[in-house]
């Protein structure tokens, strides 16, 4: 049974924004469903699902990336495909619209896993990616903000990143991602993301790094978000998708992930979760992840992950 389900990433979402994100999980979930009916695989599903979370200034993905320490936008994508293993990512892109579509290229028209930096852009404009500037005004007035209590702060470095999340949390929120199944049950999972603001330059979180950011094997597929290196350390997204291979259902296996995050690494996390029957689940452990999902039984997308509350 195909079936597609799209997050906006995990951590505290300003309440005004709550219902303009849900709208554009819902087009976004409604897209890579769309593609999925007209016979599309499940990678390209994921690819047209994150492209119009990218397109949109509302997450930290594509336009509206959050800004390094020295105002540069540097981003990552990542795509992979269940049944072959197949994987492409890129780390550190800049300047482009897209790069979940940069990566798909790298898993279908080269032999690598990952390119980044200045390689990465090199390739994507071979491929006849565009010059295209994601960072938006309100981004940049962020930055400036940001940038100002950083400088006046007493702490290391890494403690007064950490120190700005503690007072403005909703900077872990807007990471993207999606996993899918075909007709074929062929899962696909993806993801794309701006970082964390402030990040060194540089620095790669989970979303390039197979198994962290994003896993699919031909019985599941999992997407990770929040603070990619705890992500990286508990393996996040392959540990969900061994945990169905083991019999436990997708939203069993995604609660069961988060578990494991909380009693190692102990930090904000979240996860969205499919098998190879169309089966979904997610599950986070911070105050709200928001998620839109279809199945084949559905006439049209459903969403959650929010405080109702908070709406």
């Amino acid at each position: 049974m195909k079936a597609i389900i799209v997050h906006g990433g995990a951590g505290r979402h300003r309440g005004g924004r709550f219902r303009e994100k849900l709208d554009v999980l819902r087009e976004a979930a409604s897209r890579g469903f769309e593609t999925l009916k007209k016979g599309g695989d499940s990678v390209r599903a994921c690819e047209e699902a994150i492209k119009c979370l990218e397109d949109s200034p509302l997450f930290n993905a594509g336009t509206g990336s959050v800004l390094t320490l020295d105002g540069r936008c540097e981003m990552d994508a990542s795509i992979m495909r269940g049944d072959t293993y197949e994987i492409g990512a890129v780390a550190g892109v800049y300047r482009i619209k897209n790069p979940i579509s940069l990566a798909v290229k790298v898993m279908e028209e080269t032999d690598h896993v990952l390119l980044m930096g200045e390689g990465a852009m090199k390739f994507a404009r071979l491929m006849g990616f565009e010059d295209y500037d994601p960072v938006t005004e309100e981004r940049r007035k962020q930055w400036e903000k940001l940038k100002k209590e950083f400088l006046e702060g007493k702490e290391t470095p890494w403690n007064k990143i950490r120190s700005l999340i503690r007072r403005h949390p909703e900077l872990l929120a807007g990471t993207v991602g999606c996993v899918a199944v075909d007709d074929r049950g062929i899962t696909a999972a993806g993801s794309s993301t701006g970082g964390v603001f402030l990040k060194l330059f540089g620095r790669v979180g989970d979303t390039p790094i197979p198994g962290a950011g994003i896993y699919a094997t031909p019985y599941a597929g999992a997407t990770a978000t929040v603070i990619g290196e705890g992500i990286i350390r508990t393996g996040l997204s392959r540990t969900a998708c061994s945990f169905i291979r083991a019999g436990i259902s997708p939203i069993k296996a995604a609660e069961a992930a988060i578990d494991l995050v909380d009693n190692t690494v102990k930090t904000s996390a979240g996860v969205i979760a499919i098998d190879a029957r169309g089966n979904i689940g997610f599950a986070y452990n911070t105050r709200a992840m928001p998620v839109a999902f279809m199945r084949e039984d559905m006439d049209s997308p459903e969403t959650g992950g929010v405080p109702l509350y908070e709406m």
